[in-house]
């Protein structure tokens, strides 16, 4: 059955890479946020500051992982010269092509979609073909499970397992699309 709820998070509107996370940090309105609100350089900072660690290493690794795929054409770098870089100029703001949701993902088979963390994965009842201990994709829709932005979990020898991964998922939307 299709998801018909209107998508929330932060970001792109518009973005094609959509990263869904099951929390919300603890910030101005976004508990209750019902849109996708686009996020200016200042404001990932201070959701940092005031969010905790947690949700940097969310910002942090969520950069790592774009700077890393290195795509022009999924999400553009505009000449960031490092994942710093990009978090702090691009990640998650208007035109950027990248979104953070809040809400269950959309089985649309239209670009990225990345479900961050097992667990969360495991309750929305997505059909999961398990390709190793941590990355999954369900096929009818594309939807890739990663393990959550963190250090530990998406360590960077398992970002190039991702990148890989989204490479792979991006050949197979390119090719459907023509």
């Amino acid at each position: 059955m299709p998801n018909t709820q209107k998508e929330a998070g932060l970001g792109d509107i518009n973005a094609r890479f959509k990263v869904y996370i099951a929390n919300r940090p603890n910030f101005a309105d976004f508990q209750t946020l019902q849109t996708i609100k686009s996020l200016s350089n200042a404001e990932i900072t201070a959701i940092g500051k005031a969010c905790g660690n947690g949700w940097r290493k969310v910002f942090n690794v969520y950069a790592k992982l774009v700077f890393a795929l290195n795509s022009e054409t999924l999400v553009p770098l505009r000449q960031s010269d490092s994942w710093q870089g990009f978090r702090d100029n691009l990640l998650l703001s208007k035109g950027s092509n990248t979104s953070l949701l809040f809400t269950e993902p959309k089985h649309s088979n239209k670009g990225i979609q990345l479900v961050m963390g097992k667990t969360y994965a495991k309750s929305l009842g997505l059909s999961l073909e398990w390709i190793n201990h941590d990355f999954a994709i369900e096929a009818k829709s594309g939807i890739i499970v990663c393990p959550y932005f963190d250090y530990r979990q998406l360590s960077n020898i398992k970002i190039i397992t991702l990148v890989e991964l989204i490479k792979q998922q991006n050949a197979t939307l390119s090719s459907s699309e023509l």
